[in-house]
């Protein structure tokens, strides 16, 4: 199951999140997501858990709770959209 992790603070790390979700179950994968350019991080985060029962006590169990002094938010993640690009260049003809 893939979890969406949101309002994190700028300083939480990958291995601090896995130990957050490994007390629900087994964690497959930490991505905290970082601007391409800056490297900074965005403030949120996917956790991927090996089964949903576990996902699911792990969104029970820490949506609300404090890492680093900020209240996360955690749910299911969604499946990504498809979303055009708009090239964002010079297009005139």
């Amino acid at each position: 199951m893939n979890i969406y992790i949101g309002n994190l603070a700028y300083s939480v790390t990958e291995s601090q999140l896995t130990e957050a979700f490994k007390k629900f179950g087994e964690v497959v994968s930490t991505n905290i997501v970082t601007d391409k350019f800056s490297g900074q991080a965005k403030g949120f985060a996917f956790v991927e858990m090996s089964n949903k029962e576990d996902g699911i006590k792990a969104i029970a169990g820490l949506n609300g709770t404090r890492i680093n002094d900020r209240e996360i938010k955690v749910n299911e993640a969604k499946p990504r959209e498809n979303r055009p690009r708009t090239g964002g260049g010079n297009n005139r003809w």
